[in-house]
């Protein structure tokens, strides 16, 4: 990469400089990312071999488990690891690489929960036709636009970062790379920068965030017309969507569209979006989804019974 600089590492601040409260980090960052590799895991393993979840639904909450993992692990290893060092140190290749892949991931996240959005808008709303238009072929193409778009976002966000010259200090008030701490130690006017960064990330996000508001809410209208039983069942999915919808939007619309200004909560609200809710969502849906529950627990009694034998 091309070093428009004269720094060549930065040193995350990281989340508190009490050792004391470093080590609660690194125990509590270390759960939270453990938990969220095993649960994650476990959904992508029980999607790939179970037959009885074979719905386009499925299909994208696989690649959103994927993501999420990838998206964690963009940020929460270097956290742990950085919470017992005593110089938290990253170079500028590395920190470019992380700008890259937390954003990759993270516009993955995005366009995948869109497309959850999307199939359950179709299934609810257009069920005689669910079949014609959620067939596989369409699926892998919206999956394979999804990583496009992640794609093409990403590398705006890494030609945005490469355009910053930096001449010290080097200390990033942070524990992660993004453009906007990285904002703060520019040695240039970064007001265009800025804008260009909302204009990209906090479009991606508010757009989104509407678009899937206005979504449910056609669904949840449309239930309406449902029995009872059906009623309850779209309503328990689709709930689980939206909670998942507003704990991931929340947080990134808060960083992502606003002026270049800085926020004691910053590090905390960062923390909930890159670490928290790659946590939530195994949970919400295996404890909240009997089909993903049942087909773990038919996965472990075939690897159970065949261990035996």
């Amino acid at each position: 990469m091309q070093q428009n600089k004269s720094v060549t590492e930065f040193i995350f601040l990281g989340l508190t400089q009490d050792p004391i409260k470093q080590k609660m980090v690194f125990v509590i960052a270390l759960i939270f990312y453990t938990g969220t590799m095993v649960g994650n895991l476990l959904i992508i393993v029980t999607i790939k071999f179970s037959r009885a979840l074979g719905s386009p639904m499925y299909f994208f909450l696989f690649y959103l488990s994927f993501a999420d993992t990838c998206f964690s692990t963009s940020t929460a290893p270097r956290l742990i690891v950085d919470a017992v060092s005593a110089k938290k140190v990253i170079s500028y290749n590395e920190c470019m690489m992380q700008v890259f892949v937390l954003h990759l991931f993270g516009g993955m996240e995005i366009f995948v929960l869109i497309l959850m959005a999307f199939d359950r808008y179709v299934a609810i709303c257009k069920p005689l036709r669910y079949p014609t238009i959620m067939r596989r072929q369409v699926c892998t193409t919206l999956i394979i636009l999804a990583w496009t778009g992640s794609f093409i976002h990403s590398i705006t966000q890494i030609f945005l970062a490469l355009k910053l010259p930096f001449c010290g200090p080097n200390l990033i008030d942070h524990y992660c790379c993004d453009l906007q701490p990285l904002l703060q130690l520019a040695c240039m006017d970064t007001y265009v920068i800025n804008l260009l960064l909302v204009s990209n990330s906090g479009v991606i996000c508010l757009s989104g965030f509407v678009l899937l508001m206005i979504s449910y809410f056609i669904i949840l209208r449309s239930l309406r017309n449902h029995s009872a039983e059906g009623r309850k069942k779209a309503l328990s999915t689709c709930t689980s969507h939206i909670f998942v919808v507003i704990i991931f939007f929340g947080p990134t619309i808060f960083m992502y569209t606003r002026p270049p200004t800085t926020f004691s909560m910053d590090k905390m609200v960062a923390v909930f979006y890159t670490i928290g809710t790659p946590f939530l969502n195994p949970l919400i849906y295996t404890l909240r989804n009997a089909e993903v529950k049942n087909a773990m627990k038919k996965l472990w009694i075939i690897q159970i019974t065949s261990d035996i034998k």
